[in-house]
């Protein structure tokens, strides 16, 4: 499995190798069985080291076809055909060991435990008034169009919509897989430069919307709240949602005392799914407020590639009249916003990924002075 391979790398394979043994022994044990999250969590590890597994398995016959071709070259002797033959089989062997061993180390390296988790995407305008919310509604149609192409369900937890369309604030939960390790590098400042549907002259504006991404902890994960440091308010739902909402006092917002951090819900009829989902808001703010304070202690002495996931950085910027998407963190340009904005976007996540893995393989060379 680890013929070729730098020894570090050959070291990891065969460690991964032994763990899929124990993995295959776990999951075909009743009592594991038996035990629904424990079997799912397992399952999942299985699905990934099997995954590596493949992969270094594939090397390692690539690696054998390298050998067979070079000795076939040795073999050819004075016969310009076979020796072409076997010439074109080393280059094309070589080529395939070099992007299979890359593909390795990108799925050796460490992975945030966050990144299999559902995820609340919260979308708010900002600078540019009517046209930010405008904006706003574009973003919340984009991350939502990407889902269903994904196959993730959405659910909108709360939203505050604007007098034009579009909203003021929208908190949307998409359930699905590993649905924060594609959306977690949406977080920051998003801009946004065309000509808006209330500009009579033509020009071109500018506004913004900050996005943020927080990763759903799992039941035994959440955070525990005291109910005293709780405020929890109750008041009529406005906008649409017919007689029963506009009568009654459903909506719900619920406030974290000891931090401020605040969440409310008023999309449902019933107040008490209202207080449900604005606590299942509350608690991921407050647990994300805890994993960037931990990161951005962790990671005070370096700089992160993709940002900070600070609200404030401006990570963006979307032009309508040149149809460009620009992402300033990795110097990312595509002319095909049209399509980006239809939820097509696989493209913007998959340089983001690979900006990731090269800052983290740049990283680990570093500590270890390869």
């Amino acid at each position: 499995m680890s013929a070729g391979l730098a020894p570090s790398l050959a070291s990891s394979l065969e460690r991964l190798a032994r763990r899929l043994e124990e993995l295959d022994a776990a999951l075909s044990d009743p009592r594991i069985a038996s035990d629904n999250k424990r079997f799912r969590d397992l399952s999942r590890e299985h699905a990934e080291v099997s995954e590596v597994c493949d992969l270094a398995q594939r090397h390692t016959r690539r690696q054998h076809d390298l050998d067979g071709a070079k000795s076939l070259f040795e073999d050819a002797g004075d016969d310009p055909e076979m020796r072409a033959m076997a010439q074109d089989e080393v280059a094309q062997a070589e080529a395939d060991l070099i992007q299979l061993e890359s593909q390795l180390q990108t799925r050796l390296l460490p992975k945030d435990p966050d990144d299999a988790r559902n995820a609340f995407v919260e979308i708010r305008a900002g600078t540019g008034g009517d046209e930010s919310a405008l904006f706003a509604g574009d973003l919340a149609r984009m991350y939502t169009r990407h889902a269903e192409r994904m196959g993730w369900r959405s659910e909108i937890m709360s939203a505050s919509d604007s007098d034009l369309g579009g909203y003021k604030e929208i908190v949307i939960r998409f359930d699905g897989t590993g649905v924060y390790g594609q959306l977690k590098f949406e977080s920051g400042g998003h801009r946004v430069q065309r000509v808006p549907v209330t500009e009579t002259q033509g020009r071109i504006h500018t506004s913004a919307c900050t996005v943020a991404v927080l990763p759903e902890p799992d039941e035994a994960e959440e955070i525990q709240i005291n109910p005293a440091d709780l405020r929890i308010d109750t008041y009529r739902a406005s906008g649409a949602g017919g007689q029963h909402i506009n009568k009654t006092d459903s909506a719900v917002r619920v406030t974290h005392i000891p931090t401020g951090i605040v969440a409310e819900c008023q999309d449902d009829r019933s107040q008490h799914r209202n207080k449900a989902k604005a606590l299942a808001v509350l608690g991921a703010r407050i647990r994300d407020r805890e994993r960037i304070a931990q990161q951005a202690k962790e990671a005070a002495h370096r700089k992160s590639l993709v940002g900070t996931g600070d609200r404030s950085d401006r990570i963006r910027t979307y032009n309508f009249p040149q149809g460009r998407l620009t992402d300033h963190r990795i110097n990312l340009t595509l002319y095909k916003l049209l399509t980006i904005m239809e939820g097509e976007l696989d493209d913007v996540i998959a340089a983001l990924l690979s900006a990731q893995a090269a800052d983290q393989l740049a990283e680990l060379e570093a500590a270890t002075g390869v």
